[in-house]
């Protein structure tokens, strides 16, 4: 399982959009910008089967600590058997003594670092950019609660095209088979 955090802000992602000739479009929204909606993603393949697999949880108005990491982490556990594989990036709340005592505790699972500085190699990072780019983009809501419903939309979308999922584990260019 590939792991990583994101959030998204009350003020909107700004990108391209089509408007009629001579009308510029203007996106209005409450520039709330310190509200947020925090997310913890995790996108994975089951060997043997090639089962792709997205979970998340989301936060609102919150980071994601080394304390929900591991919140996160007892909720994976519970959906997936066998042994669990997590490979994530070297932010501090991953490799913090709590978590690391925390994870040591848990025969079954194993922690794995990407190389510095390498978002990349990481599908979930492709995830976060779908969403940004396109089911979050230009939204200009009013309400933190409408936010997070579309975040978690956008998972729950996301979570059952196993293309999509392929796409961002292809994407990372990572010699994983398929």
């Amino acid at each position: 399982m590939f792991i990583d955090e994101s959030g998204h802000l009350m003020m909107p992602f700004v990108a391209k959009t089509w408007g009629l000739r001579g009308e510029t479009p203007v996106l209005r929204h409450r520039a709330r910008h310190r509200q947020k909606v925090s997310v913890i993603g995790a996108v994975g393949v089951s060997p043997g089967r090639g089962r792709c697999r997205l979970f998340f949880n989301t936060h609102l108005n919150a980071s994601v600590n080394d304390r929900k990491v591991a919140a996160f982490l007892r909720d994976l556990l519970r959906h997936l058997r066998g042994h669990v594989v997590v490979v994530w990036d070297r932010i501090n709340s991953h490799r913090s003594r709590f978590l690391r005592d925390w994870i040591d505790r848990r025969p079954r699972l194993h922690a794995e670092l990407l190389p510095p500085y390498a978002p990349e190699l990481n599908p979930v990072e492709w995830f976060w950019e779908d969403g940004s780019c396109h089911e979050l983009a230009n939204h200009g809501l009013d309400e933190l609660l409408e936010l997070r419903r579309r975040v978690q939309r956008h998972g729950r979308r996301t979570r059952n095209k196993q293309d999509k999922l392929r796409s961002f584990i292809r994407a990372s260019h990572l010699p994983l088979r398929l």
